[in-house]
């Protein structure tokens, strides 16, 4: 998942970004409100964990511009405040949980992934796809109990694809979520076409998936008319 960290404390923010990383997060770093500000402006995010204590920029403010441009964005508000109503405010701008500072990082990833969980509504940790199975904890692909071989970014852009079934995502979209921030020269590329025919590939070795769609000239999507998907 592609998340964002709004945090001043280059520290904090640098230990942060190396524990998720090492969590299969795409990871992208602001320092500062109005830095923030032009990053979500210009990228989707699935998450984005906010300071609202920035030295330039009311945190408050920084949801209400994201959520006017990207809607299904998930804020964890991180911050040393104490206060009720600060609480209280990010939570009815949108914000989906609230961590206190100090800590633990094994917290804060478990706070993300409540939160993908409910997101996404993932509510076992396998996806049935057909005569595929996706094991969400051990990060694996089996058919018909016998494992698919699929590098990392494989893995990730399947189970994208697979816990927004029916949803048509974009290639902008599934490339952000997976690489990061989106190139210039990436929108007119065949970057994902590409990576998505390597998967297809893959699958056909083991049993037919029509349920992986192109949708011309958008992008793609997994369909549970072709599909059981539990």
């Amino acid at each position: 998942m592609n998340l964002l960290i709004v945090e001043d404390e280059k520290s904090l923010a640098a230990e942060i970004a190396t524990y998720l990383r090492r969590e299969n997060f795409v990871i992208d770093l602001a320092f500062s409100g109005c830095e923030a500000s032009e990053k979500i402006a210009i990228n989707l995010y699935d998450f984005v964990l906010l300071d609202l204590g920035l030295p330039d920029y009311n945190g408050l403010d920084l949801i209400r511009e994201a959520k006017k441009n990207n809607i299904d964005v998930s804020f964890i508000i991180i911050t040393a405040r104490g206060a009720v109503e600060d609480k209280v405010k990010g939570l009815d701008l949108g914000a989906d949980d609230y961590l206190a500072k100090p800590f633990a990082l094994v917290e804060l990833y478990s706070r993300i992934m409540a939160v993908a969980r409910r997101k996404f509504q993932i509510t076992k940790q396998e996806i049935d796809l057909g005569e595929f199975t996706i094991e969400v904890q051990s990060r694996k692909l089996f058919c018909n109990g016998q494992e698919v071989d699929l590098t990392r970014k494989e893995f990730d852009l399947l189970q994208y694809l697979a816990i927004n079934r029916n949803k048509v995502l974009t290639r902008q979209q599934l490339y952000e979520h997976i690489w990061g921030n989106i190139l210039d020269d990436q929108y007119d590329s065949n970057f994902i076409d590409v990576h998505i025919k390597n998967v297809r590939k893959k699958l056909s070795l083991h049993a037919p998936a029509p349920w992986l769609e192109t949708v011309r000239g958008i992008g793609y999507r997994i369909s549970s008319e072709t599909a059981e998907i539990k």
